[in-house]
């Protein structure tokens, strides 16, 4: 796959309720703060006969009235941002905000009211190279967003090379659900970037159901060499808080050659309330997932309360 036809799909969205409610056959669409993106990609790997169609139900709106518990910044990632666009939370390693751009707007997003115009690493580049150089403790980069894989490869492999530098630094971990909704994003020379690189580079996908596995996915990230390949989901009301479904996301991932890493416990931003699974369920699931699948196919079952490591709830 080329950049250019990567390009080409990138331009193939639903933008809005009228498109969506026209594409799906429905009227459950509405106009939200948090704006409506759907790569047809994605869009078409939903059964539009289904109203609860676990794809579909992540990126329609979930209209609630109550926000208590909720906010607008739920990890307070802000005050974790010694230098704009980087965010340090954990003793060894950061967070760059590498792009403000996503290929998906997911409605349970933790990050749809953060400041990206603010938060730009790429922007902001020569106080983070500062930072880093500094903190010689730092031995990961975790490039975030937005997704970083929103960027063009020649930026990508730039801001790479600037993170080689920078010689305590050894892991380079990459989050991304863009190449997940959008399988031509992984083209062939993001395939060359990620194999060249002297950093240990692990590439987390965000996926929350099997059905999110396309065959195109499964060829493209077959191609990922020199890579950890790891996923972490979010439990998800309506979409994923079920036996059968989180067994079946485990299986097809490790079919894949991917290990499930992380299962995250709902961040409570504002909009997101009909997604929410309690700890109780979310606790039992889990053990009857330990009980069916081995060690390696259970992910963590974790919380992100915005302190210096993450929860885990078993």
């Amino acid at each position: 796959m080329s950049e250019n036809q990567w390009n080409q799909q990138a331009r193939k969205v639903l933008k809005g309720a009228q498109q969506s409610n026209v594409f799906f056959n429905t009227q459950a669409f509405t106009e939200v703060k948090f704006s409506i993106k759907i790569p047809l990609e994605y869009a078409n790997l939903v059964d539009v006969n289904n109203p609860n169609d676990p794809l579909l139900r992540q990126v329609m709106p979930q209209v609630s009235n109550d926000k208590s518990d909720y906010s607008l910044s739920p990890l307070q990632d802000e005050d974790n941002s010694p230098v704009d666009g980087l965010i340090h939370k954990y003793p060894n390693r950061v967070l760059l905000i590498a792009s403000q751009v996503c290929a998906i707007h997911c409605q349970y997003c933790f990050r749809q009211n953060f400041d990206y115009t603010q938060h730009d690493a790429l922007s902001n580049w020569p106080e983070i190279e500062r930072y880093i150089s500094e903190h010689q403790e730092i031995n990961e980069v975790i490039l975030s967003g937005g997704d970083p894989l929103s960027l063009s490869d020649g930026k990508l492999e730039k801001l790479i090379k600037k993170l080689e530098n920078f010689q305590h630094v050894r892991s380079l971990r990459i989050h991304s659900r863009s190449i997940v909704v959008m399988p031509s994003r992984m083209t062939t020379k993001l395939v060359e970037i990620l194999a060249k690189t002297r950093l240990k580079v692990v590439l987390v996908t965000h996926i929350n159901h099997a059905n999110e596995i396309s065959d195109e996915f499964s060829k493209n990230i077959a191609n990922i060499a020199n890579a950890t390949l790891l996923n972490q989901s979010v439990l998800l009301k309506g979409v994923n808080d079920d036996l059968n479904s989180l067994k079946a996301l485990s299986l097809k991932l490790f079919e894949v050659g991917i290990l499930p890493y992380y299962l995250h416990m709902l961040d409570k931003v504002e909009g997101a309330q009909n997604y929410f699974v309690s700890d109780d369920k979310a606790v039992q699931l889990h053990q009857q997932l330990q009980s069916q699948l081995s060690g390696y196919l259970v992910p963590k079952l974790v919380r992100d309360s915005g302190l210096s490591s993450k929860t885990w709830l078993l």
